[in-house]
């Protein structure tokens, strides 16, 4: 039923977004988490040019980013040459290219999340585990973590919906090579351009269900947490 609705491109096209989003997304758990933690606690003047730089993606038009990361990581940038020395081949027009520039747009969406979550944490629960004599990796994974889940589920759920509906940065960064670097979004605009409206609103009704139910459990799951937080 699923492969009547869609096309075989469409299906592979769905794959890569979906496949492209949770890798995504974490990845971007395991390098915003540490970095999202120093934003919230820390007291340095470089706290600022680090927020500045981590929203930064929210406001550069998608093709600017797309168009350095392709010079960057083709075959003659610095990123490509360093993958030439290494016996690999430049990251552009690859998968791994469309994860390096997903990531970096969609940073904010995990970053911002989390550093209002471990903000929001403060310090006392984390001096009463310090009294207890808990170590400092044993008081964030076992007291700030689990306090800032909300943050997680915000960041992630965002990041995800943000980029499986990625145009601009994966079609300079990764062209529209099908099987490997075209993604749902890029279909859509083919099938545009070709004037396939049908397919087009196949897809592009995929992508709006699958975003507003996304944030459906963003919303959900923040109110549940307020109302429990209320009830406290």
């Amino acid at each position: 039923m699923i492969a009547s609705f869609y096309s075989p491109d469409d299906l592979v096209a769905l794959w890569i977004s979906l496949k492209l989003a949770a890798v995504t997304v974490a990845l971007l758990l395991l390098l915003c988490t540490p970095l999202a933690w120093w934003l919230a606690t820390t007291r340095s003047r470089l706290r600022v040019l680090g927020e500045a730089m981590a929203a930064l993606p929210l406001v550069l038009p998608p093709t600017v980013l797309g168009f350095y990361l392709l010079l960057f990581l083709g075959p003659y940038g610095w990123g490509g040459r360093l993958m030439h020395h290494l016996g690999l081949q430049p990251l552009s027009f690859s998968f791994g290219g469309l994860v390096i520039g997903s990531m970096l747009y969609s940073m904010p969406f995990v970053i911002q999340p989390l550093q209002a979550a471990f903000h929001a944490v403060g310090t006392r629960a984390l001096e009463v585990a310090a009294t207890l004599r808990a170590r400092p990796w044993d008081r964030f994974f076992t007291v700030a973590v689990p306090l800032a889940r909300r943050g997680f589920i915000t960041g992630s759920v965002l990041a995800f919906a943000h980029t499986l509906g990625e145009f601009g940065v994966v079609l300079m960064l990764g062209g529209n090579i099908p099987g490997r670097t075209q993604t749902a979004s890029i279909v859509i605009f083919n099938h545009v351009e070709a004037l396939d409206y049908s397919g087009a609103q196949r897809l592009s009704i995929t992508l709006l269900v699958a975003c507003f139910i996304l944030l459906l459990i963003v919303y959900s799951a923040n109110r549940s947490r307020a109302e429990v937080a209320a009830v406290a």
